[in-house]
């Protein structure tokens, strides 16, 4: 009785433009994830700003800003009712920004447009500015733009 050998690798001549590196595109690894990490730096700049944003309005809620006249307590129930969704929802969304998850930018996108909101139809509020609203269109606009090249680097 005789045994049959398996046989190695190495005895099997290989070709060598046959195998994944043929068929996969050619990608330079170092700049494979740009966009990717451009967005994560934005998300991480956003939550700085959100941060300051958030604190800024429990500033005013505790009187830390502003003067006599600015007390939070004489102010409009809209006004008053704003400044605390503020200063809750926008430290919320820096810490879901901070960590790049989705759920932060969710919170930071309903932080956008609730500001352009209420600057647009509810200009007793906070004065109705259209700058605030276009540089919240802007960060909107740089958002999606950045997401988008994001998401075509990556595979399927």
């Amino acid at each position: 009785m005789t045994e049959i050998q398996p046989t190695s690798r190495e005895t099997i001549p290989r070709d060598p433009s046959i195998g994944v590196a043929a068929i996969a595109p050619e990608r330079d690894e170092q700049h494979e994830n740009d966009w990717t990490q451009r967005l994560v730096l934005f998300l991480r700049v956003m939550a700085v700003i959100s941060i300051c944003k958030g604190l800024y309005h429990w500033a005013q809620i505790t009187g830390f800003v502003g003067g006599e006249d600015d007390v939070f307590e004489v102010q409009s129930m809209a006004w008053q009712t704003a400044t605390v969704y503020f200063a809750v929802i926008e430290l919320v969304a820096a810490i879901g920004l901070w960590l790049a998850t989705p759920w932060g930018a969710v919170v930071w996108l309903t932080t956008v447009v609730s500001m352009a909101v209420i600057e647009l139809m509810f200009p007793a509020i906070y004065g109705g500015s259209l700058l605030i609203v276009s540089i919240e269109a802007l960060l909107l606009a740089a958002y999606l733009g950045l997401a988008w090249m994001a998401a075509r680097e990556r595979p399927p």
